[in-house]
C-alpha cells in the first residue's frame, strides 16, 4: 500500500484530500499539532473522520519541530507529500506575525529537509491567491505577477516558493506550488466569510462587508481543490531543458518545479455571494458597510489554463450550489 504524508489533516483542506486519498486506496500519514487559532472542536471532529479509516496514521506535531518531523518520514517513508498545513488567515497576519514565521517558513524548511533526506516522489505544497497583491492584470496568471503580496501571510507563502525552487534546484526535489483561490465548503474555517456570514444571519447580528461590499473574489469549492490535487499528485514536475533564463517564467523552471493556480475561473461580487447564502438559509442579512482592511485585495480572477492542460481538470461548482452544499452541513452540524 502506496503511503502519502499530507500535512494539515485536522485542517479544512487537509481533511479533504485526506479523506479522498484514503478512498483511493492509499494509507495516509497525517501531521498536524492541532493550534487554537480558530475552535479545535471543530477540528477534532475532522480527524474522527479520518479515524475511521484503519489506513490513517495521525501524528501530533509542530512543524517547526525538525527532528520529529524527520522522524516521521523516517518511519513511514512517504511516497508522495502533500503539504497543507499553515497558519492561514491574512488579518491575523497582522497581529501575529511571528506564527506565520514559526508555522510558514521555519515549518515549511522540517519538511523541504526530511524530503531532501527521504527523497519523496513529489512534493505538493500549499501556497494562495494572496501572493498576487497588488497585481491587476486579469485573470492572474503564475507566469507573470505575484512579486508584491500585501499581507504578511502572502509574504510567507511567496517566501515557500522561492524556498521551494532552491530546493528543487539545488537537491532535485520535484516541487509544485499550488495557489488557491478562496477555498470553501462543508467543514470550512470559521475564520473565512461563508462561515461567518452563515452564523451572523442565523443569529440576527449584522454581516460585516469590507470596502462596502465592492469586493470581487474567484470562489473555489472544495471538491474541486480537491480534485485538482488528486489529479496532481502523480504528476511531478520535471527539468525543462527548453526554459528560457532571459524570459524567467516564473511558474516553470530548469529545476524540477512548477507554481499551478486552482481557482473557479469564474469571478463573484461578494453581495452575489452573500445573496447566495439568503437564498440558502432562506433569510436576509443585516448588512453592515465598513471600509477596506489593510492587507485585503479588491478583485481575484484565476488563470487555470496549466491545470486544464496538465490534468483534464475545470473546477466549475457553482457559488449557489456549493453554498447550498455548505448552509446544509452547517445546519446538521451545529442543529440550528
Amino acid at each position: 500500500m502506496e503511503t502519502v504524508l499530507i500535512t494539515g489533516t485536522a485542517g479544512f483542506i487537509g481533511c479533504a484530500v485526506a479523506k479522498r486519498f484514503l478512498q483511493e486506496g492509499y494509507h495516509v500519514v497525517g501531521l498536524d499539532c492541532l493550534t487554537d487559532y480558530y475552535d479545535v472542536t471543530l477540528k477534532h471532529a475532522r480527524l474522527k473522520l479520518l479515524s475511521a479509516s484503519n489506513h490513517f496514521t495521525q501524528a501530533c506535531i509542530r512543524l517547526e519541530d525538525s527532528k520529529s518531523v524527520m522522524a516521521l518520514f523516517a518511519e513511514h517513508k512517504p511516497s508522495k507529500v502533500i503539504h497543507l498545513a499553515a497558519q492561514a488567515g491574512v488579518r491575523y497576519s497582522l497581529e501575529s506575525p511571528q506564527s506565520y514565521v514559526d508555522s510558514n517558513v521555519t515549518g515549511f524548511l522540517s519538511i523541504l529537509e526530511a524530503a531532501r533526506e527521504h527523497k519523496p516522489q513529489h512534493v505538493i505544497f500549499a501556497s494562495t491567491s494572496s501572493v498576487f497583491g497588488l497585481d491587476g492584470q486579469m485573470p492572474l496568471s503564475p507566469h507573470h505577477g505575484g512579486n508584491h503580496p500585501v499581507s504578511f501571510y502572502a509574504a510567507t507563502k511567496k517566501a515557500n516558493e522561492a524556498m521551494a525552487h532552491s530546493y528543487a534546484h539545488l537537491f532535485s526535489i520535484p516541487l509544485t506550488g499550488l495557489r488557491f483561490f478562496t477555498v470553501y465548503g462543508p467543514w470550512g474555517r470559521p475564520d473565512m466569510a461563508l462561515f461567518k456570514f452563515t452564523k451572523a444571519i442565523l443569529a440576527g447580528e449584522p454581516v460585516p462587508l469590507f470596502n462596502n461590499g465592492d469586493m470581487v473574489r474567484d470562489f473555489t469549492y472544495i471538491d474541486d481543490i480537491v480534485e485538482s490535487i488528486w489529479r496532481l499528485t502523480p504528476m511531478a514536475p520535471e527539468t525543462n531543458p527548453q526554459w528560457d533564463n532571459k524570459t524567467s517564467d516564473p511558474a516553470s523552471s530548469s529545476a524540477p518545479y512548477r507554481i499551478c493556480n486552482i481557482g473557479n475561473s469564474s469571478p463573484v461580487q461578494l453581495m452575489d455571494y452573500l445573496e447566495a447564502i439568503e437564498q440558502a438559509l432562506d433569510m436576509k442579512a443585516i448588512k453592515q458597510f465598513l471600509p477596506f482592511q489593510p492587507g485585503d485585495v479588491a478583485a481575484t480572477f484565476a488563470d487555470t489554463s496549466d491545470l486544464e492542460q496538465l490534468t483534464g481538470f475545470k473546477p466549475q461548482t457553482t457559488v449557489k450550489q456549493g453554498v447550498a452544499n455548505f448552509v446544509k452541513w452547517y445546519r446538521d452540524y451545529y442543529r440550528c
